[in-house]
């Protein structure tokens, strides 16, 4: 089985030559001792002795090494977004393209998953030199230096850190991440989104936001205040004084962004401030 593993490359793609044909389908190799099984129904139609054929190597659910010529979503090292098939008792199971699902440990999830679910993994080989899914991605993403500042992406949360902000890999590749101070209480682990590249170090590493440049967004935020109190008999239940936590859950920005919303309305001569509240005096052309 040693010099089995050396030969053959667990969880990646490979030429291999067929050396024997059985019933039951055919043996591959590169000329040495050692060989690996491809079912009769891997075997493409009219494949002769000698031919080479490129197929990846797993292991069944006996846990034999074993070819296949179907494309796997992903290969060993890489990251690929997947569907869950379902949740076991040792963790879930993912749909990658091939007859046996790929396990998810539990150990292995950086938030609770179910059945339908589309997570992001990467593939790894555990201590028993078996192919598993990992969410912890982070090791597995390239850093990408030609992202430029403004740049509009799409990208998946894939680990929210109460230190660091949200975790983001750009088209399921680049990593980034949405500093804790721009990071929206709504947004969690799971989530595709998308955001402009706020910076990109020295290194690659890309900063996010999913709010638009403070001009832009100071605008959006007032017509989110005065949608809420249309919607609320004209009143916000708190001033601009209140706690981040408070208007964070209320309004889903943080207390700078409400307080430059609030601000904004001021001035335009749309509400007033009150001991313990705001309150909308009108909304005459302003678009709401």
């Amino acid at each position: 089985m040693i010099g089995l593993e050396i030969m053959f490359k667990l969880g990646e793609k490979q030429v291999l030559k067929i050396i024997d044909k059985k019933e039951f389908g055919v043996y591959l190799g590169d000329g040495s001792e050692d060989k690996v099984l491809l079912p009769i129904k891997q075997v493409p139609v009219g494949a002769s002795k000698g031919d080479e054929l490129e197929v990846f190597l797993y292991r069944d659910s006996k846990d034999r090494m074993i070819a296949t010529t179907n494309q796997p979503a992903v290969t060993l090292g890489k990251v690929a977004l997947l569907t869950v098939k379902e949740v076991g008792k040792v963790g879930a199971f993912l749909d990658w393209g091939l007859e046996k699902d790929l396990l998810l440990p539990f150990k292995e999830q950086t938030y609770k998953v179910n059945p339908d679910d589309k997570v992001l993994i990467a593939l790894y080989t555990d201590k028993s030199d078996r192919l598993c899914a990992t969410m912890k991605v982070y090791p597995y993403l390239e850093k990408n230096k030609n992202f430029k500042k403004d740049d509009q992406v799409k990208g998946i949360v894939y680990e929210i850190s109460s230190n660091f902000g949200a975790f983001v890999a750009i088209d399921n590749r680049y990593s980034a991440l949405i500093p804790k101070k721009d990071l929206p209480q709504s947004i969690k682990a799971g989530d595709e989104i998308q955001a402009r590249v706020t910076g990109v170090k020295a290194d690659g590493k890309i900063d996010l936001s999913v709010r638009e440049k403070a001009y832009i967004q100071m605008s959006i935020d007032a017509d989110r205040l005065v949608r809420y109190m249309k919607e609320h008999e004209g009143i916000i239940p708190f001033t601009d004084k209140a706690s981040p936590e408070l208007i964070g859950e209320t309004m889903n920005m943080s207390k700078n962004e409400f307080k430059r919303a609030v601000g904004n309305l001021l001035k335009a001569g749309l509400i007033t401030i009150e001991k313990d509240r705001i309150r909308l005096i009108k909304t005459e052309n302003y678009g709401i």
